[in-house]
C-alpha cells in the first residue's frame, strides 16, 4: 500500500513522506546568511540511511536533484552556497592527498588510523579536506555514497557548474588551487628519480630518471600557460597532453618495477614507495582532464569521477582495512605466489605423487606421535607458565621445522598452501570453455585425493605410534606412562561437544597464518639476496670455504619459508594454552594429528578398558576437528588469495555443476589416481 501511494504521489509530482526532509533541507539553501557547512551537514544527515533497512538514500538523492533542477531560484541559491562554500576552503590538500597514500610511511600511517581510533583529531575547518570529516562524519558513509549512480553523481555537478559560472571569481580561485596541485604533484612524483629503493629494484632505473626530472618542467610549462590564458583569452591554453604523455612514461616505468617485484620479491617499503606515486600519477591525469576538459560535458564527467573517488577515500581514511587494502595487493600477491609454488607440491597428479605423498604423511605420523608424548610429559612437569609455554613451542615447532627437512607432509599444512594454486586457476577460468572447467576440476580431484591421503597417513601412523611408544615404555618402566587421570583428560579434549571444535578453529587460523608466514619470508629472502649474504658470512667462509659456504647459503634461501612457517606455527600451537590461562579465557589448539596421538595414549592411560562407544565417539571428534582445521585455513587462504589477485569470482554454480558431475561419474578420481595415470606409471 506504501508503495502504491509513492507512486500516485510521483506521478503527480507531489513529495512523498520520504522526500518531505529532502524538501525542507533544501528550502534552508534560499537564505544567503545561513552557515554554508552546517546546510550541508543537516543535507547529508537527511539523504544517508536512517537505519540498516533505509536502502532509499540513492531515491532520496535523485529527489533532490529533481528538485533543483525544476525550481531555478532555489537551484541558484544552492549553488551559491557550495560555490563559495568550496572556494572559500583551502583545497591544496583535497587535490593531492585525499584517496592518496601519505608521505609519512606504512608504519606512521598505521599507527596514526589507530590513535584516531582512541583520541579523534582535531579537525581545521578551513581545510575541504577537513571538512569532509564533518559533513561524512559516519565511517559507513562510504557505502551509501558508492549506490549513487554515475549519473546521478554528473548531474549534480552539472547543476553546481554550469559553464556560464565557470568564469566567476569563486570558480577562478578553485582553479587556481587546481594548478598549485598539478606543479605539487607534479614535483612529489619527481622526486622518485632519487628514490633509492626504486634503484635497487630495477637495475636500469638511471636510464629512466630523466623522464621523472622531466614531469616537473613540463608541469610548470603547462601551469604558466594556461594562467596566461586565462589572463589573456586571446592565448591558447596548454591542453596538457605533453603532460600527460610524459606522465605516461612515468606510469610505465613504475609499472615495470611491479612486474619485476613480483619475480624479485618486495618489500613494504618498495610496495608503499609504487602505490603512492601510481596515485599521485592518476590524481595528475584527473586533475589536468577537469582543467582542460574538450568541453563542459567533458569537464563536469572528469569533475563527478574524481570528487566521488575522492569524497569515497576520504571517508574511509581512517580505516585500517581499506588502508590495509590499498597498499597491500603487491606484497600479498608476491607473498601468495611462492605459497602457490609450495602448494604445486601438495598435489598428488600421478600415482607415484600419491604414493609418495602417503609415505611423507605416514613419516609426519611417526614424529608427531613422538611429539605428543613429549607435550605431555612436559605438561606434568607443572613449570612456570613462561617455561612451559616455551617448552611447548620448542617441541612444535623444532618438531614442524624437522619434519619439513626430511621432506615429510604435515596434512593440515596443505590446505593454506592449495587455496593459493586453486585461486591462481579460478582466475584465469572461463565459464564458458569447457576444456577450463575441466582442468580446474581436475585439479580439485587432485587436492581432495592428497588431502585424503595426507590425513590417513598422519592419523593412521600416529595413532599405532602412540600406542606403541606407550605400551613399550609402560613395559619398560613396569606402570603405565600415562596416568588414569591423565587420560580422562585427554579423552575429554576429544569431546566435538566441548571446547574442541572452537580450539581447532583457532588451529585452522594459524595454518593459515603460517602459509603466509611461509610466503612472505621467500619472498624476504629473494629480495634481500639472503643466500648470498649468509654466502658472504666471513666465519662461515673460513669453517666450510667458500664454494660450501655458498651452497648453504642457497640452501637456506630456498627453506627460509618453509623453517620460519613451521617454526613460528609451532610456536603459536604450543603458546596459545597458556596465554589463554593467563588471560583468564578458553585459548587452546586442537589439530587432527596430534588428537589422534593422544587418543593412542589415552587408550594407554585406561589400558585398553575404554567403551567402544566412547572411543567411536572420541573417533567422530578427531573427524570433526580434522574438518574444522581443513576448512578454516582453506577458506582464509582462498579468500586472501583471490583478494591479492583482485578476482571476484562469480561462478560458484557452474564450477560446483561440473564438480557434481565429476562425482558423479567418476568417484574414484577424488580419492585415488586416475586409472589413466595409473597405466601410465606402470608403462613407464
Amino acid at each position: 500500500m506504501a508503495s502504491i501511494k509513492r507512486f500516485v504521489h510521483w506521478l503527480l509530482g507531489k513529495p512523498t513522506s520520504s522526500d518531505q526532509p529532502v524538501v525542507a533541507a533544501l528550502a534552508r539553501f534560499r537564505d544567503p546568511e545561513a552557515d554554508a557547512l552546517e546546510l550541508i551537514r543537516h543535507l547529508i544527515s537527511v539523504l544517508r540511511p536512517q537505519n540498516r533497512r533505509d536502502d532509499e538514500s540513492a531515491e532520496r538523492y535523485q529527489r533532490m536533484l529533481s528538485e533543483l533542477e525544476v525550481d531555478g531560484e532555489l537551484r541558484r541559491a544552492f549553488r551559491a552556497h557550495i560555490v563559495h562554500f568550496i572556494a572559500a576552503r583551502r583545497l591544496m590538500t583535497f587535490f593531492t592527498d585525499s584517496g592518496i597514500l601519505p608521505g609519512t610511511g606504512f608504519f606512521s600511517e598505521w599507527w596514526r588510523i589507530l590513535g584516531n581510533r582512541l583520541l579523534p583529531e582535531a579537525l581545521d575547518e578551513r581545510q575541504l579536506k577537513d571538512c569532509l570529516h564533518v559533513i561524512f562524519d559516519q565511517a559507513a558513509d562510504w557505502r551509501w555514497l558508492e549506490r549513487i549512480p554515475d549519473g546521478a553523481s554528473q548531474r549534480f555537478w552539472a547543476l553546481i557548474a554550469p559553464a556560464e559560472e565557470l568564469r566567476s571569481l569563486d570558480w577562478r580561485g578553485i582553479e587556481e588551487q587546481m594548478l598549485d596541485a598539478v606543479l605539487l604533484l607534479a614535483h612529489r612524483v619527481s622526486g622518485l628519480g632519487i628514490e633509492g629503493e626504486l634503484m635497487r629494484a630495477s637495475p636500469d632505473f638511471d636510464d629512466h630518471t630523466p623522464r621523472f626530472i622531466a614531469l616537473s618542467a613540463e608541469a610548470l610549462d603547462f601551469v604558466n600557460a594556461f594562467r596566461a590564458a586565462q589572463s589573456d583569452p586571446a592565448q591558447a591554453a596548454d591542453d596538457g597532453s605533453q603532460l600527460l604523455v610524459i606522465a605516461a612514461q612515468c606510469q610505465d616505468t613504475l609499472e615495470r618495477i611491479r612486474k619485476r617485484a613480483l619475480s624479485i620479491g618486495t618489500s613494504l617499503h618498495l610496495s608503499y614507495i609504487l602505490t603512492r606515486s601510481e596515485q599521485s600519477l592518476l590524481r595528475l591525469h584527473e586533475l589536468v582532464a577537469i582543467l582542460t576538459g574538450g568541453g563542459h560535458a567533458e569537464a563536469i564527467e572528469a569533475s563527478a569521477e574524481f570528487a566521488r573517488a575522492a569524497f569515497l577515500a576520504e571517508n574511509r581514511r581512517n580505516s585500517l582495512g581499506f588502508y590495509m587494502t590499498q597498499l597491500s595487493r603487491l606484497l600479498a600477491v608476491r607473498v601468495t605466489e611462492n605459497a602457490a609454488r609450495s602448494g604445486e607440491h601438495y598435489i598428488c597428479e600421478s600415482t607415484a605423487d600419491y604414493r609418495q605423498m602417503w609415505r611423507s604423511a605416514a613419516g609426519a605420523g611417526v614424529l608427531i606421535g613422538g611429539m605428543a608424548l613429549l607435550k605431555i610429559f612436559t605438561a606434568d612437569l607443572h613449570a612456570p607458565l613462561f617455561v612451559e609455554a616455551f617448552l611447548f613451542s620448542m617441541i612444535y615447532g623444532l618438531g614442524f621445522v624437522l619434519i619439513f627437512l626430511l621432506g615429510m607432509t604435515v596434512a593440515t599444512k596443505q590446505p593454506a598452501m592449495t587455496a593459493q594454486t586453486l585461486a591462481g586457476l579460478l582466475g584465469d577460468l572461463k565459464p564458458t570453455r569447457a576444456a577450463d572447467l575441466e582442468r580446474l576440476v581436475d585439479v580439485v580431484a587432485a587436492v581432495s585425493r592428497s588431502q585424503l591421503a595426507a590425513i590417513a597417513g598422519n592419523v593412521m601412523v600416529a595413532l599405532p605410534v602412540a600406542i606403541a611408544i606407550g605400551f613399550g615404555l609402560s613395559h619398560w618402566l613396569g606402570e603405565p606412562v600415562i596416568s588414569t587421570d591423565k587420560g580422562a583428560h585427554l579423552i575429554a579434549d576429544l569431546d566435538p561437544l566441548s571446547w574442541a571444535l572452537p580450539h581447532a578453529a583457532i588451529a585452522g587460523f594459524y595454518l593459515f597464518l603460517s602459509g603466509l608466514i611461509t610466503g612472505y619470508f621467500d619472498n624476504k629472502a629473494a629480495y634481500a639476496n639472503i643466500g648470498q649474504r649468509i654466502g658472504r658470512l666471513p666465519w662461515l667462509r673460513r669453517l666450510f670455504g667458500d664454494e660450501r659456504a655458498g651452497r648453504f647459503g642457497n640452501y637456506i634461501q630456498e627453506r627460509l619459508g618453509g623453517l620460519m612457517g613451521n617454526f613460528l606455527f609451532g610456536c603459536m600451537l604450543g603458546s596459545t594454552g597458556v596465554i589463554g590461562t593467563i588471560l583468564g579465557l578458553p585459548l587452546d589448539i586442537r589439530h587432527i594429528a596430534f588428537s589422534s596421538a593422544n587418543l593412542g595414549y589415552a587408550l594407554i592411560g585406561f589400558q585398553f578398558s575404554l567403551p567402544v562407544q566412547a572411543v567411536l565417539w572420541a573417533a567422530f571428534g578427531i573427524a570433526a576437528i580434522g574438518f574444522t582445521n581443513l576448512a578454516v585455513s582453506f577458506w582464509l587462504a582462498l579468500r586472501t588469495a583471490l583478494g591479492a589477485r583482485r578476482i571476484q569470482f562469480e561462478h560458484w554454480g557452474p564450477l560446483f555443476s561440473a564438480i557434481w558431475l565429476r562425482l558423479r561419474q567418476q568417484p574414484r578420481s577424488f580419492l585415488l589416481p586416475p586409472k589413466q595415470s595409473a597405466d601410465a606409471a606402470a608403462g613407464s
